[in-house]
């Protein structure tokens, strides 16, 4: 330090800094780590450790009527939900990015609100609204919930995309001749598209995996997978819901996987 250098910390310095972090990892990882064994049971109830290891609630999830429903309505919502976000979220994003005007930061403000309120909240808002509309218990009104959430996070992404991007690429293709929309789509979407990807797939996850406004505006023929599941914790505990979850966990760690697929894709 005499000589103006700075000593490098060595590992074993570091160790209690490793240790706290490992037991933070470990208490937030710990509940999905005990449900993936508990789904393989094979005890009528939900037990750890599993006296017996066993697929059938994985069985009983693929033969039952109603969770094959369920799932199909949450899927169709988050497709829906992702094609709706992805290309507002996307145009918002760009908007603000390229745009000069007053109202910018209103705008972001405005965007970031979703992810301030308490879900609880727009849930409860969703559903008096809904309810005049006439849209409760629809695919409709869930995307559109849905979408709302999605949307500053589709934004958030692509956002951080585009400030790494040269819009004087694009300027050059207008100058030629070129539309705003096209040079837009011809020059500056294949050069973000990792950020819309990402924003896509969280799109994708956050309907897929939402349950709060999903308990206020979603019913009957149109219960979500996560509707479902919160009614059967209430009526009784069954060992399904662990199967559940647990598919529930593989398809949140498969997307941040294509997340950092297409991310390696694009520094290659």
């Amino acid at each position: 330090m005499s000589d103006g250098l700075e000593i490098p910390i060595s590992h074993r310095n570091r160790l209690w800094l490793y240790l706290l972090c490992g037991i933070v990892m470990l208490l937030l990882l710990a509940p999905s780590l005990i449900i993936i064994p508990m789904s393989f049971s094979d005890s009528e109830f939900l037990e750890f450790p599993p006296p017996a290891w066993s697929f059938r609630w994985y069985q009983k999830f693929m033969e039952s009527v109603e969770w094959r429903d369920a799932a199909l309505v949450s899927l169709k919502a988050a497709i829906l939900t992702m094609c709706l976000a992805t290309p507002l979220g996307t145009a918002a994003a760009y908007a603000l990015h390229a745009g000069q005007f007053r109202l910018a930061n209103l705008v972001q403000v405005i965007l970031a609100v979703p992810l301030i309120i308490p879900v609880i909240l727009i849930g409860i808002g969703d559903f008096f609204l809904y309810a005049w509309l006439g849209m409760n218990n629809t695919i409709f009104g869930l995307v559109l919930a849905h979408t709302v959430l999605a949307i500053p996070l589709v934004s958030l992404t692509v956002a951080s995309g585009l400030k790494s991007y040269d819009m004087n690429q694009e300027m050059v293709a207008r100058s030629l001749g070129a539309s705003r929309l096209k040079s837009f789509l011809v020059i500056t979407v294949p050069q973000i598209r990792f950020s819309i990807v990402s924003g896509a797939l969280f799109a994708f996850i956050t309907s897929f995996d939402e349950a709060v406004i999903a308990l206020f505006i979603s019913g009957g023929e149109n219960s979500t997978l996560t509707r479902r599941m919160f009614n059967a914790l209430r009526d009784q505990v069954d060992p399904t819901i662990a199967a559940i979850s647990t598919f529930l966990v593989c398809l949140s760690i498969l997307m941040l996987l294509l997340v950092q697929f297409f991310g390696q894709r694009r520094s290659r």
